[in-house]
């Protein structure tokens, strides 16, 4: 990748991340009370061993789902690029959260059982995709599980607002996991009983082989 394209690509990362710094409180508001337990559920149920489970949350925001993990008794730990939110969601979880963006990760190796990814993903460019699900890959234990929850659309891609976004469909999403190394085991579209065309939300679990 030239230089030009990876500090467009920085840059894009950099404005989305200052609109989440900007809109903290009102994204806290808006998405705290958010059903998301069946994504939860399904991330649970398809880890190994035996809880508690160190999980990590990638693309933390405020720390609602910190908080949750947390309260079932697992070592919760959040990443997050505003620094805004990274302090709210230490405060409203007490859980440690990692203050990096998703271009610029430092995570151990083998640490994690599982990455929830919700709402989080689809913000990285798709020429950084690779290598970014390859370094969550190398973060997870031997069969661990990554959930992630997008957006999806015919493979779109740029900024919506001052949001940058990728927009893809189920095989596209599949063909990037895939390649980086995950098994698949279960996608499913949300909100859950309606049609598809109000289901905005594809959601994916994939296994660490």
């Amino acid at each position: 990748m030239n230089t030009n394209i990876k500090q467009k690509l920085l840059q894009a990362t950099k404005i989305t991340i200052e609109h989440y710094e900007r809109e903290a409180e009102e994204f806290w508001e808006g998405t705290r009370d958010h059903d998301v337990s069946q994504n939860y559920d399904e991330l649970l149920k398809s880890l190994e061993g035996e809880a508690p489970y160190t999980i990590l949350d990638f693309g933390c925001g405020p720390g609602r789902d910190l908080s949750y993990f947390r309260s079932l008794g697992h070592n919760a730990i959040g990443l997050e690029g505003s620094k805004k939110c990274a302090i709210m969601a230490r405060e409203y979880s007490g859980c440690e959260v990692l203050l990096q963006d998703f271009l610029s990760m430092d995570l151990p190796s083998e640490h994690f059982d599982g990455i929830f990814a919700n709402a989080s993903l689809f913000h990285v460019p798709s020429l950084e995709l690779p290598r970014i699900l390859r370094e969550l890959l190398l973060t997870l234990k031997p069969e661990g599980v990554l959930f992630s929850s997008n957006p999806h659309g015919n493979n779109q891609e740029g900024f919506t607002g001052d949001r940058y976004g990728c927009f893809f469909d189920l095989e596209t999403w599949r063909n990037f996991l895939t390649t980086a190394g995950f098994s698949e085991l279960k996608y499913y579209f949300r909100p859950s009983g309606r049609p598809r065309h109000m289901q905005p939300w594809l959601a994916t679990l994939w296994r660490k082989t």
